[in-house]
């Protein structure tokens, strides 16, 4: 017997996915398989989708396919944070670091899941209780971001209590090793493997002599504290303002191992994927 029951499907807000969701509902019919699809997003494709709200979608699906791009495997991973519930990536747009396969591979695909043919990737999350919103947990990175005309982005850093650095800075970026190839990438941190259970605190665009990215274990706790010089900043989360901190607020991110699953199934690994997103064309040879 297959291990796939209920199929979860989570979609891109924009792009078109009925191929892809004709696709699984084809090979779920054969094998008398549910899908399902939350209302707001399955309702705008005729399709033959069960739909439901978001709680019965992570407690009843087996396996959630994300069709879209990145930021729709972000969002899917934080939908289902906590569980095992594994998460099969579909790009349907630019090649992105998280999605496993191509709309054309999808029936091979679920097949192999269901005969158990796959291995996971457990992904880090880190989070932080953010006031007047609640915990908030990222993917990618939480980041405390300068909001145009209200000054730079002034951050003392302390890691388990101790204080170790002040940045100034147009933002300051809390990333997984995840989320090593987004926003820290773009502000000069390392690649990190998606398998290294750490984080990085990077300043983006430092005006401080220490312009340096820390990289942290998983067990450490980092505080961010707004300087009496900083602006007002804007928290976001995996891209998305969760909220704003002011002068002497603080803000306190720890890591959370394991918080969600990705499939993988052994076509691609993270190394090619970021040779060919980043553009990287190998070393330069030394005559």
């Amino acid at each position: 017997m297959g291990m796939v029951e209920t199929v979860g499907l989570v979609l891109h807000p924009q792009r078109d996915s009925k191929v892809a969701i004709d696709a699984i509902v084809e090979w779920a019919r054969d094998r008398g398989v549910t899908v399902l699809g939350l209302p707001d997003e399955v309702g705008r494709i005729d399709c033959s989708a069960v739909s439901v709200d978001a709680e019965s979608l992570v407690e009843r699906a087996d396996l959630l396919v994300s069709l879209g791009g990145d930021g729709t495997m972000l969002r899917t991973m934080r939908l289902i944070t906590g569980r095992s519930t594994p998460i099969l990536g579909v790009n349907l747009g630019k090649l992105g670091f998280l999605a496993e396969i191509d709309v054309d591979d999808l029936p091979p695909a679920l097949s192999a899941i269901d005969n158990h043919h796959y291995t996971v990737e457990p992904r880090m999350a880190v989070r932080a209780p953010l006031p007047g919103t609640g915990m908030v947990t990222a993917f990618n990175d939480i980041a405390l971001v300068r909001t145009p005309g209200d000054g730079l982005s002034a951050v003392a850093v302390a890691v388990a209590g101790h204080p170790f650095v002040r940045y100034a800075a147009d933002a300051v970026i809390v990333a997984t090793s995840t989320g090593s190839t987004a926003y820290s990438f773009s502000a000069g941190g390392p690649i990190v493997s998606p398998t290294v259970e750490g984080f990085l605190v990077v300043p983006a665009a430092a005006h401080s002599a220490f312009n340096r990215a820390m990289v942290l274990s998983a067990e450490e706790e980092v505080t961010l504290e707004l300087l009496p010089s900083s602006g007002r900043l804007a928290v976001e989360v995996d891209g998305a303002v969760a909220g704003h901190l002011s002068p002497g607020d603080r803000l306190t991110v720890t890591a959370r191992r394991a918080a969600a699953w990705v499939v993988r199934l052994g076509g691609t690994t993270f190394y090619e994927r970021a040779r060919r997103k980043l553009r990287v064309n190998g070393s330069a040879e030394v005559e």
